[in-house]
């Protein structure tokens, strides 16, 4: 099994760099600067356990690969990027080519299906950096982080165990999941924090470091309105209890001496200056799911505006106290209130 990974960045080139030390064969798609330096010059990789410089193939467009039988993609680019990603594999992959939606959200899964008829969700618990062209880095120490696979919408396949096989091997925790996408919307009600990260900072956030009280309360009102859509919309998740004990035993965050841990995905966006972010597809979904079940949504509809806003206006991390956020909130809840 070769791995087309579809989207190096920080998820992407993590997975990709570890199948590669364990001897999987991978072959990263990178595009812009980033692309360039892999080719170049490889990939460094930088982990608790040292800093590697890996020669891992690389090309910068899927019509650049000689795509074999054994062949399975990863794609691990933003969702707002996967439409155009499928397009591309369309227009040269071969159709029963197995794609595995290795991202954040639960609608890359529903796009793929439209165009592929081989679809795998993966859950994606791994924390990775990427600020710099032809650079990643990961603070996960015991594993290399949680990923565990199912066929979509639901089962297990000999691809899933296969997949399952190599990525275990890598040093990830994985499991061969008959519902994935229970899990996935488990992950999507952690994600709903991301825009929220990113306005207020990571460190108001922290609650060893004595939290901003109303950016802790938005995130409780985050969480609530994703439970209540879910609940709706009649959708099945994991929940609190199961994702701590699948989390047990795990991953640990190792401190890096010279590279300090950040954000995460939705932050770096912001950091990076990279003209859009995943919100629409995770604080979106559930406003998404507001609208058609008419659930109240106040705080993820903000989050979503927020976020657009930083990218628009290219405003900097940590631009937004909780308590402005939370007035936001309120204001946006009585308009809600009034329309219905």
């Amino acid at each position: 099994m070769r791995f087309i990974i579809y989207g190096a960045g920080g998820i992407g080139a993590t997975i990709g760099a570890r199948l590669h030390q364990a001897g999987s064969e991978v072959m990263l798609i990178a595009r812009g600067e980033h692309g360039r330096v892999l080719q170049q010059r490889g990939l460094r990789f930088v982990a608790p356990d040292g800093e590697f410089e890996l020669s891992i193939p690389c090309v910068s467009h899927p019509d650049e690969i000689g795509w074999r039988e054994d062949d399975v993609v990863l794609l691990a680019m933003k969702s707002q990027h996967t439409i155009t990603a499928l397009a591309d594999l369309e227009r040269t992959a071969p159709a029963m080519l197995p794609v595995v939606c290795a991202q954040n959200g639960v609608a890359n899964e529903r796009m793929a299906l439209r165009r592929r008829s081989r679809v795998y969700g993966m859950v994606v618990n791994l924390p990775a950096l990427h600020l710099n062209p032809g650079e990643v880095v990961t603070h996960a120490a015991g594993t290399g982080g949680i990923l565990d696979v199912g066929c979509y919408p639901d089962g297990t396949d000999e691809v899933t165990h296969a997949i399952a096989e190599h990525i275990s091997r890598a040093g990830f925790s994985v499991r061969s999941e008959t519902d994935v996408m229970r899990w996935k919307y488990a992950k999507l009600l952690m994600n709903l924090g991301n825009a929220l990260q990113a306005a207020v900072t990571p460190e108001q956030l922290d609650p060893q470091l004595e939290p901003d009280a109303g950016a802790a309360e938005v995130g409780r009102r985050l969480r609530r309105e994703g439970l209540a859509c879910f609940a709706a919309a009649d959708i099945a998740c994991a929940s609190r209890d199961e994702v701590i004990e699948r989390h047990e035993n795990t991953y640990r965050m190792a401190d890096i001496a010279g590279w300090p841990r950040t954000g995460g995905s939705s932050w770096q966006s912001v950091q990076r200056g990279t003209g859009d972010i995943e919100t629409d597809f995770l604080n979106g979904e559930i406003s998404l799911l507001g609208g058609l079940y008419r659930i109240a949504t106040p705080a993820n509809r903000v989050c979503q505006q927020l976020a657009a806003r930083m990218i628009r206006e290219r405003l900097p991390v940590g631009s937004f106290t909780g308590d402005q956020i939370l007035e936001l909130i309120e204001q946006h809840a009585t308009h809600w209130a009034a329309v219905l």
